[in-house]
Formats: C-alpha cells, structure tokens, sequence
C-alpha cells in the first residue's frame, strides 16, 4: 500500500521540470529523539537512513546536485558531547556509505572551512570525495562548518586580495564575479530548498544562493523524511510559476 503511494507520487513527476539542484536543512532530529525518550543523538543516527532514501530517489529522478545542510559554523554552541558524537557519526557514515555512493555513481562534495573540523572526520570527507570524484550520475555536496555569512565573508576577502593585487578593478565587480568567488561556483543555485521539521527560516543556508529558489517548508522531523515527502516537494515545486521578478504569463 505504502509502496504503490510512493510509486504513484513519483510516476507524476514531470522529468522534463525537474530542478537541477535541491537543497536541504535536514531538520528536527532533536524532537525527533525526544518524543522518543532517547538523547539527541539518537535522533541523529536515524537521520542516516532518511540521508540514503532522499539521495538515492534524488539521482533515480535525475537531479544533478544535492546539497544537505549537515553542519553549520553556530553548531559548535551544542553540548561537547552531542558534537563530538556528530562528527563520529559523520565518519561512521562515510565510511559505510561509500559503497553506496559508487553503485549509485554519486560524486560526494563538501562547501564550508573544514579546518576546524577533527583530523578523522576531514580525513574521512577527503577520503570519500577522492573515492568518488570519477562519479557522473549526482553531486552530493555536504555541507559542513558552513555558513552563508561566513561564505559571502570569504569571497570578499578573496575579491578584496584581487583588487589589491591588480587582477580585479572595483567597478568591475558584479553579481558574477560575487558567485564565481563563492564555494559553490561549480554548481547551479539551487532551484528547491527544503525544510523539514516545521521551521521557517533559512539558518543562515545559501544566503546569496537561494534568492530566487522556491521554498517547500515541512512539518515532517528529518529522521521520518522519505522518499515519499521528497516527490511531494518536487510536486509542489512544478505546481508553482517561476517569475523570477518579471510579469505573470
């Protein structure tokens, strides 16, 4: 029954409007673990599976990037604890997902200042993203000690330096010089952005990005995101009219 839903959700997908690029702020794992009974980090833990199911339905469909909201530069407030436990379960999950990612022929990407990050967890991402750089089907980008406020801070010390060096005149910086500084040059902005958990905010995610992505806010706690919720947003985002500031047809 369960299945024959999913299947239908996912036969009504028009494949010639899909978005190119998703992006998602995997929220509500918390919640999820306390109406359980459970510490936070269990909620985390269950958050893998719905990570596999939305990558794998992603690259079925033929999306060509997936960004996932894994780690942002405020996150270093929580608990020692919770932290230290996040970023083992980051290299658990690499290490066991790799086999995963090169059946599916998924590139696996990262945007964010992985300096801060423990010497395991960077080795671990590095090793993943050599593993499977020759992968064509779908990009995977993580998102880790990202922020968008960091990000457009960056790419302005980088254009900053170009024109104090002479590569770059001031009058010739634009909105593509901007993007073409910022970590997600290689890719598309994305086209969708979604929420789980009931929040309705951007968390400081894709600032500059997302300006004119359509959003899809769920009340829907990460852990239970399936592929089922993932068809609905796409739905829902071929229902809409991209105007991109100009006139309705």
């Amino acid at each position: 029954m369960v299945e024959a839903l999913v299947m239908d959700l996912k036969d009504q997908i028009n494949l010639d409007k899909l978005p190119r690029h998703i992006a998602i702020i995997m929220d509500g794992n918390g919640r999820w673990a306390k109406k359980h009974g459970r510490p936070r980090v269990f909620g985390h833990r269950n958050g893998v599976k719905a990570v596999r199911e939305v990558t794998e339905a992603a690259a079925e469909l033929g999306v060509q990037f997936l960004t996932l909201y894994a780690f942002s530069t405020e996150n270093w407030k929580r608990p020692h604890t919770e932290v230290n436990a996040l970023m083992e379960l980051l290299v658990d999950t690499i290490h066991r997902e790799i086999d995963t990612l090169m059946k599916n022929n998924i590139r696996l990407e990262y945007i964010g200042d992985l300096s801060r990050l423990p010497d395991s967890t960077r080795r671990a991402l590095l090793n993943g993203i050599e593993l499977t750089r020759h992968n064509t089907r779908m990009t995977l980008v993580l998102a880790l000690n990202y922020s968008a406020r960091w990000e457009i801070v960056e790419a302005t010390r980088r254009l900053a330096a170009d024109v104090a060096t002479g590569k770059l005149k001031p009058e010739n910086i634009n909105e593509v010089t901007v993007a073409d500084a910022l970590s997600t040059r290689h890719m598309p902005d994305p086209e969708l952005l979604i929420r789980t958990s009931g929040e309705t905010r951007l968390s400081n995610f894709l600032l500059w990005q997302v300006a004119y992505s359509e959003f899809y806010f769920t009340p829907v706690l990460w852990p239970d995101f399936r592929k089922a919720h993932l068809y609905e947003a796409i739905l829902d985002f071929q229902k809409r009219e991209r105007r991109f500031g100009g006139a309705s047809a």
